[in-house]
């Protein structure tokens, strides 16, 4: 079955060229012009990807991203805007996007970054049950692998596929120490390189769902110089 994707983008032209390199990359593209028919079909339907742009003509396309979040939607999200501005793409990852690409893109791009999204959302599971890794534990932490869930006692951490994937690196190897390079291999993957600001999101991210005063934190530490290291 083809993987299912949802464009959501106010400018038809638009719509019809990201359709077209969904289709060039084996995916079934869904369209929706507004904010609203987004969330309408999001609610509706399953898709194992959204391409969403900043501006929607009735609201913007990161109150959509918070919103689906917030429901516990952790389908990968990219946003393909026209803006280029360096706070757009951070204030996107912060809200819960997964990743950001600006307009004009190239083809080739774009598809390469939707393959990896949606195949690195699913990899964790996919690698917990090759192990039989049903549920990991650490400390107050744990991690159903049936599920994707995760808990802090017993209470949901609801996480993007991309704070999942950095959170359950963490997890299985507590008390190490990773580096930014490291967690870039790890988490994002060669073929889709960041810079140090978005790990610094990431990081800030977690800390504000997981500590009890993400400026002063207890499991997600800092260790100078060197990266983050977990201590549940």
């Amino acid at each position: 079955m083809a993987d299912r994707v949802l464009i959501a983008d106010d400018d038809p032209s638009i719509c019809r060229l990201l359709e077209k390199v969904m289709l060039s990359n084996d995916m079934e593209p869904v369209i929706a012009g507004s904010g609203k028919e987004a969330l309408e079909v999001i609610s509706a339907q399953h898709f194992d990807l959204i391409l969403i742009d900043v501006m929607l003509g009735d609201m913007e396309g990161f109150d959509v991203i918070r919103k689906i979040r917030k429901e516990g939607n952790n389908t990968p999200v990219m946003i393909v805007s026209g803006r280029n501005e360096d706070y757009d793409s951070l204030y996107g990852l912060t809200v819960g996007a997964d990743d950001y690409i600006t307009k004009p893109f190239r083809p080739l791009i774009l598809g390469a970054k939707a393959r990896a999204l949606i195949r690195r959302s699913r990899s964790s599971v996919e690698n917990d049950k090759h192990k039989g890794e049903v549920r990991l534990t650490a400390g107050d932490f744990s991690y159903d692998g049936s599920t994707m869930r995760f808990f802090k006692g017993s209470e949901e951490i609801v996480l993007s596929s991309r704070e999942a994937a950095l959170f359950l690196l963490f997890m299985k190897h507590p008390r190490q120490i990773f580096t930014k390079e490291m967690i870039f291999e790890q988490v994002w993957g060669p073929e889709n390189p960041v810079d140090d600001n978005a790990i610094m999101v990431y990081v800030n991210r977690l800390r504000s769902k997981v500590e009890e005063d993400r400026h002063n934190p207890v499991y997600i530490q800092t260790v100078r110089g060197l990266g983050y290291r977990f201590v549940p």
